[in-house]
């Protein structure tokens, strides 16, 4: 007999010993192509901006940097540091950040012990029969107060509690990153809208002029009809030149009114309470380092989030597994017990037990028609699933980078094509000017050489708003982070760095 009790601390021993061994797969990164360079990257370039700008490394729970005071514009670092502060989808993310720290300090919860307490009465009349007394005999009734603490604990036996704290925490640096990629994005969002106005602006103070200078010459060609120099014809093109020129104007300014809404939404503003002051916008070259397409993978926010999202998912494989194994879970109760309060707490009365009060210490799974397999077969899917979203990310992140570069290079040729296409029209304008004055051209003539001068004039304001968003675009592509102060964050401050 004392052989045989000897042998359980044996075998608890060697339960425990267990514990904490995960029957997770070993993570590791899958293997996606990844180039060597950027096939739309200029060398030259390249070598120029990476020698000019202070390339930080970020990663998911970092600072971007505050890269867009590189255009050293004051009102876009004033918008800026305004978004970061009000807006709601980042406090949204914030929250969800929150909730994500919140989970993982659940789960971390169940690797320490439970601990309860509890006081109150019971009441019961036990059965004639279960007193081994005649089925007619009487049976009083009895009263038991009880205060007592208790306490449970799950041994990790298989690594289930540690699969399920892994993946919470993966989830955390997933959202950590999430709000990084919201943040990235807000930014980005910002300096477009800004320069989307800047543009308009520009386009609205070129039909501003326009308008006054159709105003003018169709004052002058009135004053030559009245003198009977000209026939009604020519009056009659001024007059639609001037209405078509003030048209567009109105159309512009119903652009410029949404892009200034969508600002101050972005802003987290109502509409009616914000208002941006004209400000045309000048040409803006920043030439941007793209980098290795390695570095990409360490730098963008949304490949961070989805490569912790494969982490968290082969996390969670390991808890799927353990559920085939036993579970041993270690319970107990200390505390008083009598059948009269008044002697509740008296030495005499105090009881405790080791053990389950119902049900029992090692548990092991034998039969669930399948539901365990079910499972583990959906954790692997999920798993597969976040392994091809994390290489279609990284497939989107460097797509992006190479439309962007090839983007502004592409601009670079066509603004310098389109300063000559000006160049050229200016002067034809006052070619023809002279040729009318000297009656060698007829107005029409006038009119088509002017109209040319103001459409060769907004596509190149037009080529200069792209330009400029462009260059945002990019460096949202390739992850911000430039002149930055790496850093972790309270979550306090998640929403408002």
């Amino acid at each position: 007999m004392r052989t045989r009790y000897t042998r359980i601390p044996l075998l608890l021993a060697a339960l425990l010993t267990l514990a904490g061994c995960s029957l997770a797969p070993v993570y590791e990164r899958p293997a996606v192509a990844t180039p060597a360079a950027f096939k739309e990257a200029d060398p030259a370039l390249e070598a120029d901006a990476a020698a000019r700008w202070k390339t930080a490394a970020p990663a998911e729970d970092r600072h971007r940097g505050e890269w867009w005071r590189l255009f050293g514009d004051d009102t876009l670092n004033a918008l800026e540091a305004e978004a970061l502060a009000a807006n709601q989808d980042l406090k949204a993310a914030a929250a969800r950040l929150a909730q994500a720290r919140a989970l993982e300090g659940s789960a971390r919860s169940e690797r320490m012990p439970q601990v309860d307490a509890g006081f109150g009465p019971t009441r019961q009349r036990p059965s004639p029969a279960s007193q081994g007394l005649d089925e007619d005999a009487s049976v009083s009734p009895n009263t038991l107060w009880r205060a007592q603490a208790g306490i449970s604990y799950e041994v990790d036996l298989f690594g289930r509690v540690a699969s399920t704290v892994d993946a919470a925490g993966a989830d955390t640096q997933q959202q950590e990153a999430l709000l990084r990629s919201v943040q990235l994005a807000l930014q980005a969002d910002v300096a477009q809208a800004y320069f989307l106005l800047r543009e308009l602006d520009a386009e609205q103070a070129l039909f501003r002029a326009t308008v006054a200078l159709r105003g003018e010459a169709l004052k002058l060609v009135q004053r030559r009809f009245e003198a009977g120099d000209i026939g009604e014809l020519d009056v009659a093109r001024a007059r639609t030149e001037l209405a078509s020129a003030q048209s567009e104007a109105h159309g512009i300014a119903r652009r410029r009114a949404a892009a200034e809404h969508a600002l101050a939404i972005l802003l987290g503003k109502p509409p009616a309470e914000f208002s941006f002051a004209a400000q045309p916008l000048a040409r803006i070259a920043v030439t941007v380092p793209a980098g290795l397409p390695s570095a990409l993978l360490e730098r963008r926010p949304d490949i961070a989030a989805a490569e912790r999202a494969m982490a968290a998912a082969n996390a969670r494989i390991g808890a799927a597994r353990a559920a085939f194994f036993p579970r041993l879970s270690l319970t107990g109760a200390l505390g008083y017990e009598s059948a009269e309060l008044g002697d509740l707490f008296q030495w005499s009365s105090r009881t405790f037990l080791l053990g389950p009060l119902a049900g029992t210490m090692l548990s092991l799974p034998i039969f669930d028609g399948g539901r365990r397999q079910a499972e583990l077969d959906r954790a692997r899917a999920v798993y597969e699933e976040d392994v091809a979203r994390y290489r279609q990310t990284v497939l989107g992140a460097f797509r992006e980078v190479e439309d962007g570069l090839a983007s502004l290079r592409l601009l670079g040729g066509q603004t310098r094509a389109q300063d000559e296409a000006v160049t050229a029209a200016e002067r034809a304008a006052r070619l023809s000017q002279l040729q009318y004055r000297e009656g060698a051209a007829s107005y029409f003539e006038v009119i088509d050489a002017d109209r040319s001068v103001l459409q060769q004039r907004r596509v190149a304001v037009q080529l200069d708003g792209e330009r400029a968003r462009s260059t945002v675009a990019l460096i949202r592509a390739l992850g911000g982070g430039w002149d930055a102060e790496p850093g972790r964050l309270p979550l306090a401050a998640a929403a408002a760095d």
